[in-house]
């Protein structure tokens, strides 16, 4: 049997849909799992024994339309049996369509009969389970293959022996001691504006941490977001300067990948960078935008990984207006979250991972 699973756009949902590859492969061990995603989401699939190759949908391919038709009739001769389209956009709608398969399965939508023969109707109302919606409607659509109940169902990354020992070299090259003092990356800048915690009030968590737990301390940026970096360490206090390793990042994903497997802990942004570190069990503390859906990704938490989110401290807000006009207004509401609480919050979760 040959299977393709599709989940394009972002890193955290690229990751978090690797738990239908996981447990395919151990329904169908003999099976071939094809994995399609854009290119920037490749790395968080490298490594993992349950993908036979990945196959990447190229931006100039999406932008023409000959190279799409291309592109569909090159999926078609690879003969899958079955396609699992996590992300049921136009583009996957048209190359499942293309595709052959006789098995197609996604999410139901008022057209998507014409395009696969097992629409699952997503849960969008409160959660089936206690692991979150963004889990619990992936697992839907294992269904069609997979009668009995899925117990696995924890996204995983794999990482090499020597992306491990590059990431300690580095650490090392940089006078990084994680064996003294814990070391702790944070998550400063979110993958859009609105999902941002503001600046100052970000240093304020990072001269809190560093109050608090004397930890070494890596931000996650890109250079292309050195400005906005240089900003919150600029707001930082002097102390806490003296504990951040600001030139200390990843310069791919996968070098940034190996340098979380050393640290204690993630504290920050929402978002993909969240869903990794709980990927390599480094626990985790995170701030929600106010317009980003709770019940979706608030998922795996325990008290070494934890979240906050302004619908968890004033529902209200949520009953008198919505999404949009939150979305709209987000730093308004990003002020509603009570700063001393967040430190409370956080002192909670350092006796937890440091176990003081």
């Amino acid at each position: 049997m040959k299977i393709l699973i599709i989940q394009q756009k972002r890193i955290g949902d690229v990751l978090t849909s690797t738990i239908l590859s996981n447990n395919l492969k151990k329904k169908y061990p003999d099976a071939i799992i094809d994995y399609m995603c854009y290119a920037h989401c490749v790395d968080v699939l490298i490594g993992n024994p349950n993908i036979n190759e990945i196959i990447v949908l190229e931006q100039e391919v999406r932008k023409s339309y000959p190279k799409l038709f291309k592109f569909f009739w090159q999926i078609r001769k690879r003969k899958y049996n079955v396609i699992i389209d996590a992300y049921s956009k136009l583009e996957t709608n048209l190359i499942t369509l293309f595709s052959g398969a006789a098995t197609k399965i996604s999410y139901h939508k008022s057209y998507s009969v014409v395009f696969y023969n097992h629409n699952m109707k997503r849960i969008e109302n409160g959660t089936k389970s206690d692991l979150g919606l963004a889990i619990d409607n992936r697992l839907m659509l294992l269904e069609p293959l997979i009668k009995e109940p899925v117990k696995d169902y924890k996204p995983l990354l794999f990482l090499t022996p020597k992306e491990i020992l590059e990431g300690k070299e580095i650490l090392e090259n940089a006078n990084i001691n994680t064996a003294t003092k814990p070391l702790v990356m944070f998550s400063i800048l979110g993958s859009e504006w609105y999902k941002s915690y503001p600046f100052e009030k970000m240093a304020q968590l990072i001269d809190h941490t560093v109050t608090q737990t004397n930890a070494d301390i890596l931000f996650n940026y890109v250079p292309s977001q050195i400005e906005d970096a240089t900003k919150i360490y600029d707001f930082c206090a002097a102390k806490t300067k003296a504990n951040i390793h600001f030139n200390v990042y990843g310069k791919s994903l996968r070098q940034f990948l190996g340098l979380l497997s050393h640290c204690k802990m993630l504290i920050g942004n929402e978002g993909g960078t969240v869903n990794m570190a709980k990927a390599l069990n480094v626990p985790t503390f995170s701030l929600f935008s106010p317009s980003v859906d709770k019940e979706t990704w608030q998922i795996f938490e325990d008290n070494k990984n934890i979240s906050i989110h302004l619908k968890d401290i004033k529902p209200e807000i949520y009953e008198q207006h919505d999404g949009l006009y939150i979305k709209e207004h987000t730093f308004k509401y990003f002020d509603e979250y009570p700063i001393e609480l967040i430190k409370d919050k956080l002192d909670d979760f350092f006796n937890a991972v440091l176990e003081k």
